[in-house]
């Protein structure tokens, strides 16, 4: 972050507003609907902000004096010599100030505001662009109604009565995320409050107020965040503990709540940090303890990760599961590599495969595989490439059957290698591809050249 978000209390406080004219006006409103009392110095006062109610007006040129006694400074003058003297002596005193339109000369940055009193949303680009910062305002606006500063001041009246009836504060965050997600929400915000605080206290007076603990099996898709689907994003915020693997990004981690418990449970090549068994009993440890539990898994769970045997475990102990899909690698990365999975021209049917077997070998049917007018896609193939490619050849495919591999797909550092049966495994290896790979093969492989259209990372080999 390059700017610390916070929220001043200002309720009472003298706050200093340097300039005269519309811009000053805004600003001196911002404070005065914060509660504070406002001081304005210029030369020159329109009459509409000299009239409004806790304004000090001061006509006269800035000078030092006018920090006496000040908690907060805005400069919003068209004169950068006086900003610049705002600034430094502000500094110079530790009072916070802000120079309208001017990062450098600010100690903070006064951010766009969505007002749903008491809830408040402030946002910024520190700067970097206003524009785009109206933008996101302008969207939120439309996502969060205004009637929603009623349902945070309905939450606020019942929120010391769920403290002493809910002494966990793992319990209590539950029943406020079931209460303000559910039914009682709902008549808040169509104004019917009298019901929705019946059913507070019904809920309140209920033992069984509290959900037991629960597994969520999410697909975090291959890695590109805005892959993840509208549901996974809501219960990456809802979780209480977070199971992850090797293969979640960075960026998609970083979406889950900051309070949520992480643990790592990654598995690569012959280096498993917690095995599969260890894991399906640790859901249900969690689960029984009343938790949330979010089990993300990148790509899709029911696709090579080994989703299916975990709820089995969870159905034998009576936890309640959700499966969330995600977008699988092959979809995922092909689509990004600008290879399509089947073409009319190239390919009517598309196998999906794993590079290795629990032994380690690379056992595969390759009579089926090695068929004419197919896609191949293989998950962890990458130690085993050299052997792929010259069973394929030895069940029947050409040598020069296009072949493609694809290095952390979706991602900003995805790399692309393209070439043939006989080519591919001598161009992996110079180009030292690492794990998470996608191994694709087929006639599809050559429309890359036409149909690419993500290419952050580098490519090699033969083209399409």
């Amino acid at each position: 972050m390059d700017y610390l978000p916070i929220f001043a209390d200002v309720r009472n406080k003298l706050c200093l507003v340097v300039g005269g004219g519309g811009v000053a006006k805004r600003k001196a409103g911002m404070l005065l609907g914060a509660g504070a009392r406002v001081r304005v110095v210029a030369p020159q006062i329109e009459a509409a902000l000299a009239e409004q109610h806790n304004v000090e007006t001061v006509t006269a040129r800035f000078s030092e004096e006018h920090l006496d006694g000040v908690t907060l400074v805005i400069a919003a003058t068209n004169d950068r010599s006086v900003n610049r003297q705002v600034s430094e002596l502000a500094r110079a005193r530790n009072i916070p100030v802000n120079v309208v339109d001017d990062p450098e000369l600010c100690s903070f940055i006064m951010p766009a505001i969505l007002d749903r009193s008491p809830l408040m949303v402030a946002f910024s680009s520190g700067g970097a662009s206003p524009v785009l910062t109206r933008m996101m305002r302008g969207k939120l606006e439309t996502m969060i109604p205004q009637n929603y500063s009623r349902l945070a001041t309905f939450a606020e009246r019942f929120r010391e009565l769920v403290k002493r009836r809910i002494s966990n504060p793992v319990k209590r965050r539950i029943f406020w995320e079931n209460a303000l997600e559910g039914v009682i929400a709902e008549k808040v915000l169509v104004g019917d409050e009298s019901s929705a605080e019946k059913m507070m206290q019904q809920m309140l007076a209920s033992e069984d107020n509290i959900q037991h603990g629960e597994v969520y099996l999410v697909g975090a898709g291959p890695g590109d965040p805005d892959l993840l689907t509208f549901r996974a994003l809501r219960l990456l915020q809802k979780a209480d503990v977070v199971v992850y693997d090797n293969l979640v990004s960075k960026p998609i981690l970083e979406m889950v709540r900051r309070d949520a418990e992480r643990i790592y449970a990654g598995k690569k090549r012959d280096d498993h940090t917690m095995p599969q068994e260890e894991i399906n009993e640790l859901l249900v440890r969690l689960a029984k303890q009343g938790k949330r539990v979010l089990r993300l898994k990148g790509g899709d769970p029911f696709i090579f990760g080994r989703g299916g045997e975990e709820i089995e475990t969870l159905a034998e102990h009576g936890i309640p599961f959700q499966v969330v899909p995600g977008i699988t690698a092959a979809s995922g990365v092909a689509a990004y590599a600008g290879i399509p999975l089947t073409h009319r021209d190239h390919a009517q049917s598309c196998i999906f495969v794993t590079g290795h077997l629990k032994d380690g070998s690379m056992d595969l049917d390759w009579d089926a595989l090695a068929r004419p007018r197919q896609t191949i896609v293989v998950y962890m193939g990458l130690p085993g490439l050299a052997t792929l490619c010259s069973e394929l050849v030895a069940h029947g495919l050409p040598g020069s059957t296009p072949a493609a591999i694809v290095q952390q797909g979706t991602t900003q550092n995805q790399r692309v290698i393209t070439g043939t049966l006989v080519t591919l495994p001598g161009i992996a290896q110079a180009e030292k591809l690492q794990a998470p790979t996608l191994i694709i093969v087929g006639g599809v492989v050559t429309l890359r050249s036409k149909l690419a259209w993500f290419d952050p990372g580098k490519s090699a080999g033969l083209p399409g």
